[in-house]
């Protein structure tokens, strides 16, 4: 039985005998077989080990690729199960995923693990990874693994077997060295020791049996898992810095938000947060007026019936809340574009109107679980830096390019340099048929063409009424967010009756362009903060500028300095208590004011000032007229 392989490169090599990826890959080069992974048979990866019974398209996946690192991952879960059973005998495993940076594995074990056990665990993981054992690929008859499992004591896996797997299937198990095996569909290492070192068990946690809280409960240990130590080593760093630039506890040390059970997903601004909020709100509002759009405002609740024609109805009911007065119901608006139309149709348009941009900072709601709520990153009640774009089909490219380019300006001023862009397309439910998506989609790409960058595509993640390009912005410490949106959208204005008249006086439906660039403004304000570490740039601080007087002589002209600043827009505190110069300094540098000015009997002599700046032993002397003049420059809003 003779196979052809071909290679990526077209070349192709015919085997007398089923070769192993393993085999090629030696015979390529036996440095090249030591970087392998798995290898790719017409696309699907397959273990090194396993004999290629077929003609195919080969392709040798290097453990520095993305598909290996999740290979790695899922390895790492089969080792950590492996390890779970050696130490603690009679627990039973269920399954355990690979995940975005690591791996879990789910346990029936009636003793609840501990911190201590954890620390064992990844002690045994390393020791199984030093044995390296080799991992061998099984075909069985469906019957015999049930038997197996039962035997065995794992009830959840025979179960499986049994409802899951059909009686005349057959299915793959992996057997680690000679005593541990697992059902899985792979693929895997070569070995316990091709997975390498650079994992770490982080937690533990609680799960459920298929996920439903009827069903028997299960113990969730976590772990993260890299290709390489310094992957890992970076990684652990971003984690630790995370900790230290959680919004929420960021809001508490500055006093800037809270939340309560009373109002869950919802946020309490206090002063120095909602200062926040207004230099964000006051910067998208320049944007708007600058880009020709028009702010309005629409109702907050409007009836059931305009959201059934809209689709919100059909498409998105689960996520919305409802209310009843006089026998009506309403819904409280997920989203502002079924109002923005309403507002278009107030009155007729002519081709020559367009296009038309309105921009609203729009409050909404929407009924996110309980279990996905995360400070002010994910809410329930929110407001959007919305907008929406009325215009013709020909009109789309040009909006959207200078939409592109007006996003990227808004986030560099922001302090955002590193942004990946992505286009959703289609999902599984949606409005419209096939032609009109791909239409929209297209119009998307053409415009990104256009503009001059790259991007990537995620199948099935638009919008149910239309696709959007995602802005993903990458902070300080290497986390990636997405905020902005553009979605092209054919479907809601014809299915809300707004139209045009044409050159030729007929009547034609416009294209709704859905824009956003910093999105939800709780949202953006909390990647902010994780951003900067709560030290705000100055234009952004809640409190720009402290004056702090040395000695209680200097009090008056401090009062007098915090006035002149107050004078030129900044938003100025006085500190006057009687405490030492270096507790002030201290306590506002916790408080990460930008700008801390001190003066004494000297510079209330000379009508000078010292400027301390956040994170500099520096310090600059300047007359106070000069100092306010640059530190009002300086706190202007961009652009």
């Amino acid at each position: 039985m003779s196979i052809q392989i071909t290679f990526p490169d077209g070349n192709q090599k015919t085997f007398e005998a089923p070769p192993t990826g393993l085999q090629i890959a030696q015979g390529i080069s036996p440095g090249l077989a030591k970087k392998a992974a798995v290898v790719k048979v017409n696309g699907e990866l397959w273990d090194l080990t396993r004999p290629i019974d077929r003609d195919a398209k080969f392709e040798i996946v290097t453990r520095d690729k993305p598909e290996a690192l999740e290979v790695i991952r899922h390895d790492a879960a089969h080792v950590l199960a492996q390890a779970v059973q050696e130490l603690f005998p009679g627990t039973q495993v269920t399954f355990g995923p690979a995940t975005d940076t690591g791996f879990y594995y789910d346990f029936a074990r009636s003793e609840p693990f501990t911190e201590a056990d954890l620390q064992q665990i990844e002690e045994r993981m390393r020791e199984i990874v030093k044995r390296d054992l080799p991992i061998r690929r099984e075909v069985w008859p469906h019957d015999e693994a049930v038997k197996f499992f039962d035997k065995a004591g794992e009830k959840f896996k025979a179960e499986w077997i049994r409802d899951g797997i059909k009686a005349d299937e057959e299915l793959t198990i992996y057997r680690q060295g000679d005593t541990w095996l697992d059902m899985c569909l792979g693929p895997h290492l070569a070995s316990t020791g091709k997975l390498g070192t650079a994992f770490k068990l982080t937690k533990v946690g609680g799960a459920y049996w298929r996920g439903d809280a009827n069903n028997a409960q299960l113990q969730r240990i976590y772990g993260v898992a890299f290709a390489t130590e310094q992957e890992l080593k970076d990684y652990l760093h971003m984690v630790e810095e995370a900790e230290k630039r959680d919004h929420r506890r960021l809001a508490r040390q500055l006093d800037l938000f809270h939340q309560q059970e009373e109002a869950p997903g919802m946020v309490f601004w206090h002063p120095k947060g909602w200062a926040i909020w207004q230099a964000v709100e006051r910067y998208v509002r320049g944007v708007y007026k600058r880009s020709g759009y028009q702010e309005v405002r629409g109702p907050q609740i409007m009836d059931v019936s305009l959201w059934k024609k809209s689709g919100h109805w059909d498409n998105y009911q689960n996520n919305m809340f409802f209310t009843e007065s006089e026998k009506r119901t309403y819904a409280v608006k997920p989203m502002n574009c079924p109002g923005h139309v309403q507002i278009y149709n107030a009155n007729l348009h002519s081709y020559r109107d367009l296009p038309i941009r309105y921009a609203e900072f729009g409050g909404c709601h929407r009924n996110e679980p309980s279990g996905a709520l995360h400070g002010i990153m994910r809410v329930r009640a929110f407001t959007q830096d919305d907008g929406h774009i009325f215009c013709m089909p020909e009109q789309v490219e040009s909006e959207v390019t200078a939409f592109h380019r007006q996003a990227m300006e808004v986030y560099s001023d922001f302090g955002f340099g590193d942004i990946d862009i992505k286009i959703a397309l289609r999902p599984d439910k949606r409005i419209g048929d096939d032609a009109t998506w791909d239409r929209a989609e297209d119009a998307l790409r053409a415009a990104l063409r256009s503009a001059g960058v790259e991007w990537t595509e995620l199948a099935g993640e638009g919008a149910f009424y239309g696709p959007k390009i995602e802005y993903h912005l990458r902070d300080s410490i290497g986390r990636a967010w997405q905020v902005g949106t553009m979605q092209v959208d054919f479907m809601m204005p014809e299915r809300l009756g707004a139209s045009y008249i044409d050159e030729h006086s007929s009547r034609q439906i416009p294209v709704m362009l859905h824009r956003a660039i910093v999105g939800s403004m709780e949202r953006f304000i909390g990647i902010l903060l994780e951003h900067h570490a709560g030290a705000m740039p100055l234009w952004l601080a809640p409190v720009q500028v402290v004056v702090a007087p040395i000695v209680s002589d200097a009090d008056a002209y401090a009062r007098e300095a915090a006035a002149a600043l107050d004078a030129a827009g900044l938003r100025v505190e006085a500190d006057l208590r009687n405490e030492k110069i270096t507790l002030k300094i201290r306590e506002h540098s916790l408080q990460k004011v930008p700008v801390i000015v001190v003066v004494g009997r000297r510079e209330a002599e000379e009508k000078t000032v010292t400027l301390r700046r956040l994170g500099s032993e520096r310090q600059e002397s300047l007359p106070l007229a000069e100092a306010v003049a640059r530190l009002a420059a300086e706190a202007a809003p961009q652009r």
